[in-house]
């Protein structure tokens, strides 16, 4: 089985991935991690600063052959972060649809505006983030309204996160 967690920044893929990894022992890919270790070793000349839409194509080309090959091997694999388009399933056969779990996580309106702090203050549970200067709700927000908008389009699974942000988790993930 593969799982695909998607979302906007401080959505907490990452989070959710290590607490898959930890139920169900399969290893887990941050395209994050991917990202940083294409630019550090030169294989690219995008930088971190880069826009996310010039990072998607890009990132997606590599981790979309990943995903086939660990299906095609029979492994487990969860994969997670922002880098994933929306229309991502016409990458994939029927076969290969049929061993993908996908879900972005969207955080309402309501909830971001009563936990921007709570939000904020637990970016660093997992990765240590370097500079977080960039967050402000507002622009949240937008991002996790976008995202809602994007996954209706699509036809994209999605985890709504309105109240309780763990129990919503594990509501809405295998």
């Amino acid at each position: 089985m593969i799982i695909i967690i998607s979302g906007a920044t401080h959505t907490g893929k990452t989070l959710l991935a290590q607490r898959l990894l930890e139920k169900y022992h399969y290893p887990y890919l941050s395209i994050d991690h991917l990202k940083m270790g294409l630019i550090r070793s030169g294989q690219t000349a995008l930088t971190p600063c880069d826009d996310d839409e010039e990072l998607v194509p890009y990132l997606w080309s590599v981790v979309r052959e990943m995903v086939k090959t660990a299906i095609e091997n029979n492994q487990n694999l969860i994969v997670e972060g922002c880098y994933i388009p929306f229309d991502w399933k016409k990458d994939f056969t029927d076969d290969y649809l049929q061993h993908i779990t996908y879900r972005c996580l969207i955080m309402t309106e309501k909830y971001i505006r009563n936990s921007f702090s709570s939000i904020s203050s637990h970016a660093n549970d997992i990765e240590q983030r370097l500079d977080d200067s960039y967050l402000n709700m507002e622009q949240l927000v937008r991002e996790n309204i976008h995202n809602l908008e994007m996954c209706r389009k699509y036809g994209c699974e999605y985890i709504l996160i309105d109240k309780d942000y763990i129990s919503e988790l594990e509501k809405g993930m295998v």
